[in-house]
C-alpha cells in the first residue's frame, strides 16, 4: 500500500539531491531530470520502504516485481527521447508511448511528463489494480492503464512513437515492432549473449530496423497471459 507524503519525503530538496545523483551519474537530458524531480516517488512504494525511496535501487513493490532504479528508469527515457526522430530538437516531446510493465505505475507517470500520450500494460491485475490507486490522485489524462499481455502489445494504440519495457526476453516481439511508428525507437531489456540481459536499442527506419545493444541490465522476466 502507497503512503501519503511524509515532510521529509515530500521535500523538493531530496528530489533535487536524487536528481543530482542521475546527473553526475550521466543522465544529461533537461527534460528526463525534471520529470524525475517533479514525480514523488516515495507515493509508489510501501511505507516500509519509503525511507529508501530516493535511494538509487530497485523495490520489491510486490507479486515478485519491483520497481526500477531511478538510474534505470531515466537512462531509457533518455534512450527514448534520443530518438534520431527528435535529433536537434531539446524541448520536444515525445508522440504516444506503449510501456510493456506498469508495475506501481511510477515510470508511467514519469513519461507522461516527457510525452504526450502515455498506453501502458500490466499482465498481473494485482499490480494494474495497485497503479490504479497510485495515479488516481494525479488526474493524468494522457495516461491509459490497461490490463493485458504485454508481449502481444496494444495494437488499438498503434503506432507509437515509443516503445519501453520494464520486463526482458530473449528478444524483442515482432508485435511490438509492427507497432512502432515508422521513426519510432524500442528500448527494452532482452537475453544477452552471455545469458545475462542488456538493454537494447531498436529504431525504426525507412531502411529497415537499426538495432544497438547497450549495457548489462537486470529486469524480471518478461511473461506471456494474464495472472
Amino acid at each position: 500500500m502507497s503512503v501519503s507524503a511524509t515532510p521529509s519525503m515530500a521535500s523538493a530538496a531530496v528530489r533535487a539531491r536524487m536528481v543530482q545523483r542521475l546527473a553526475a551519474q550521466g543522465v544529461a537530458d533537461a527534460r528526463v531530470l525534471r520529470a524525475m524531480g517533479t514525480v514523488e516517488r516515495h507515493l509508489f512504494v510501501d511505507s516500509a520502504l519509503v525511507n529508501q525511496a530516493y535511494e538509487d535501487t530497485s523495490l520489491p513493490i510486490g507479486l515478485g516485481q519491483t520497481i526500477s532504479k531511478p538510474n534505470v528508469v531515466a537512462r531509457m527515457i533518455e534512450l527514448l527521447l534520443g530518438a534520431p526522430a527528435l535529433a536537434n530538437q531539446p524541448e520536444e516531446r515525445l508522440g504516444r508511448v506503449l510501456e510493456i510493465g506498469t508495475g506501481c505505475g511510477y515510470q508511467a507517470t514519469v513519461l507522461s511528463h516527457v510525452a504526450r500520450e502515455v498506453y501502458s500494460i500490466e499482465r498481473l491485475r494485482g499490480l494494474h489494480e495497485r497503479a490504479r490507486v497510485n495515479l488516481r490522485p494525479f488526474r493524468l489524462a494522457t495516461v491509459h492503464l490497461l490490463l493485458g499481455d504485454g508481449m502481444i502489445g496494444y495494437a488499438k494504440g498503434a503506432p507509437y512513437a515509443a516503445i519501453i519495457a520494464a520486463a526482458g526476453g530473449e528478444s524483442v516481439p515482432q508485435t511490438w515492432i509492427d507497432q512502432l511508428a515508422v521513426g519510432g525507437r524500442i528500448v527494452a531489456p532482452t537475453q544477452s549473449a552471455a545469458g545475462g540481459q542488456a538493454l537494447v536499442v531498436i529504431d525504426k527506419t525507412q531502411a529497415g530496423l537499426q538495432r544497438s545493444v547497450l549495457e548489462a541490465v537486470h529486469f524480471v522476466p518478461l511473461k506471456s497471459g494474464i495472472a
